[in-house]
């Protein structure tokens, strides 16, 4: 029998650590985490803010988190899931409610901290690169670092378009325009017609006429729900404008009704409520009287 040389000795497990569980789980980056959260000692613990943004199969997360040694802290938090209340009812998962997710969560923060009219930010999305700057004789941007967890940052990624939206809500997050969609590699320059069109949906727009004219099953398939809602492709660009507009107007979460208080009230309905001790006497009396009165006939 060859002799096998053994790779991990005893010295090596006796050394071994255990890494954190949501690494073993493959959800947190512990290297990218410590470079994001950790704050300069000269800064006296003051917080730092990141922009969290996650993807799920139907929503789109963004929280402006900062951390402490208890735990996370959630400034405020914005969903894909709201955007039906701004007139965005489908596609809530694409670039372009990622955009308008991004939008949300800036101006939300911005108008908790009473900053929301010191920096409006890009009032009318064009597509051109811009960091907010701070103002002469007035309070400095909020500032956010972006985190994108284990997302791929490949360019045109939709993560990219929630960073864009909370920058032209007015929040100061330091980025290049190198992975936005419309970047030219060779000519290092940003095309913003092409990145307006991912805004308002204009490449969405563009897939339904293609396949219109390709593939018309097909496209009855995949807009269904555009077409229950009488939405075409000319459309899209508006409802992502106006959507934008309503979001500047009123960025404030809609109240949802308490379920709690739904269900509550259901189970009262058939819990028989508790009497007193007359009502008892009393009903105990009826029915002795009844009794006497059964023997009687």
């Amino acid at each position: 029998m060859p002799f096998t040389k053994l790779i991990k000795t005893p010295q090596y497990f006796s050394r071994y650590q255990t890494p954190y569980r949501r690494r073993r789980e493959g959800k947190t980056d512990y290297y990218a985490r410590k470079r994001l959260v950790t704050q300069h000692k000269a800064k006296y613990n003051s917080p730092k803010y990141r922009l969290v943004v996650r993807f799920t199969n139907k929503d789109i997360i963004a929280q402006v988190v900062s951390s402490t040694i208890t735990g996370d802290i959630v400034l405020a938090a914005a969903y894909a899931h709201e955007l039906p209340n701004y007139g965005i009812k489908h596609g809530l998962t694409n670039w372009s409610a990622a955009y308008a997710v991004g939008l949300l969560v800036a101006r939300r923060v911005l108008t908790k901290l009473g900053l929301d009219e010191t920096y409006a930010g890009v009032e009318e999305a064009d597509g051109e690169f811009v960091l907010t700057e701070a103002v002469e004789d007035g309070p400095r941007p909020f500032k956010a670092f972006l985190d994108v967890g284990l997302h791929r940052t490949t360019t045109g990624a939709r993560v990219f378009g929630v960073l864009k939206g909370a920058s032209d809500g007015g929040m100061y997050i330091p980025h290049s325009a190198k992975r936005f969609p419309g970047w030219d590699i060779e000519g290092e320059e940003l095309e913003a017609e092409l990145l307006h069109k991912y805004i308002v949906g204009g490449h969405v727009a563009e897939y339904m006429e293609t396949l219109a004219d390709d593939d018309e099953e097909k496209y009855r398939q995949v807009f269904k729900g555009y077409l229950e809602d009488n939405i075409e492709a000319d459309a899209v660009e508006d409802i992502y404008t106006e959507a934008h507009a309503k979001i500047r107007e009123d960025p404030a979460p809609v109240k949802v009704a308490d379920k709690k208080a739904e269900y509550k009230a259901a189970s009262l309905k058939y819990k028989k409520t508790k009497l007193t001790s007359e009502e008892r006497m009393a009903a105990r009396a009826a029915k002795i009287a009844s009794l006497v009165a059964a023997d009687e006939e």
